[in-house]
């Protein structure tokens, strides 16, 4: 398919069916290691879909009780990692980065021959002398990264959408990798799938995510309120100018036909000033973005990841990082402004 010119492979639902990849794994048992960040939305699509599934998690976590909740059983569904991963022939590996390293020499050691190790994220394979994870050379090693949350793949999923993943290959013991891959990612809900490498999903990945999609965006959101609010204007006007307008009103424009129709849909003064401050931002963050990159690549991100996840007191850091977060002027105000939305008057305002 030609991307802007550039050709890439991908696979859409129209030319690799539901009913083909029900058939390529009508005897494969899909064991979901962790259930966490994308661990339910990818265990319940494939149950919903028809596939054999069952899930692996530690217990007792909350983790364990929540799969539970949704309806996985103990002793027939809902298993202890090791079992879980015993009993699979396709075990998709969804634990935390820093669990995936904890509980590698539990997992390892029921790879047998012919079975497909799956992961959502690039991490472990690409920077294995830094986890430590290095596969059997006799199983299948593949990769399906939905481009979004777990949550996000879940709902789009019952909404009847499919949010879009990569996929790859990084051993094909079997000479069946590809079709498991392909019938995997159909089965999770893929809007379609498109053709990448372990290192490169976890290139882009870490430099989305600490980028545009979560951590450039909350830089330049506080930035932008910070300065609106030192020029004397209101939260609320500051919130809607920063926050909500972007959110709820010009990005479902940018998703529905792109940038350049967003820009045409606005008023010609938005439109000028935009494109005349474009180059400006654009100018500014490379530099950024550069040095980002080059510290992805080189580990060093990688490896600080590790070092802090893997701290025995990370979950309460990180709980009061969230805590400042969410209790910030401006998500305080954001928390007032999502309660006035006229199909969210539920949400409580303290």
């Amino acid at each position: 398919m030609n991307f802007g010119g550039v050709e890439e492979n991908v696979v859409t639902r129209e030319e690799f069916p539901l009913e083909k990849a029900r058939e390529i794994l009508k005897d494969e048992v899909i064991a979901i290691i962790g259930y966490g960040v994308q661990g339910p939305g990818q265990a319940l699509n494939l149950r919903d879909n028809g596939f054999n599934v069952i899930v692996g998690q530690r217990q007792p976590s909350a983790s364990w009780d929540k799969a539970v909740a949704d309806g996985w059983v103990p002793g027939e569904t809902l298993f202890p990692i090791e079992e879980a991963v015993r009993q699979g022939t396709i075990v998709q590996y969804l634990l935390s980065d820093a669990a995936q390293i904890a509980q590698w020499p539990n997992v390892k050691k029921h790879l047998t021959k012919g079975k497909a190790l799956y992961f959502s994220h690039g991490f472990a394979i690409t920077y294995s002398d830094r986890t430590g994870i290095v596969p059997p050379e006799d199983v299948d090693v593949i990769l399906v990264a939905p481009k979004g949350s777990g949550t996000s793949l879940r709902r789009m999923f019952l909404e009847g959408r499919g949010l879009n993943s990569s996929y790859a290959i990084y051993q094909d013991a079997t000479g069946r990798a590809f079709e498991r891959v392909v019938a995997l990612g159909v089965g999770i809900g893929s809007g379609y799938l498109f053709e990448t490498t372990f290192q490169k999903e976890v290139y882009s990945d870490l430099t989305g995510e600490r980028g545009t999609l979560m951590g450039a965006i909350q830089g330049i959101f506080e930035a932008q309120y910070n300065v609106l609010r030192k020029m004397g204007h209101s939260p609320s006007e500051a919130f809607n100018e920063t926050v909500e307008e972007l959110t709820q009103s010009l990005m479902p424009l940018v998703a529905e036909n792109g940038m350049d129709w967003m820009y045409a849909n606005c008023s010609t003064t938005a439109q000028r000033g935009a494109l005349d401050w474009k180059n400006r931002f654009r100018d500014a963050v490379t530099p950024v973005f550069e040095e980002l990159y080059n510290k992805v690549a080189t580990g060093e991100e990688a490896q600080r990841s590790i070092d802090t996840n893997s701290q025995p007191d990370y979950r309460e850091k990180l709980e009061e990082e969230l805590r400042e977060l969410r209790e910030s002027e401006m998500w305080q105000a954001g928390k007032v402004v999502r309660s006035l939305r006229p199909e969210r008057q539920k949400e409580p305002v303290e």
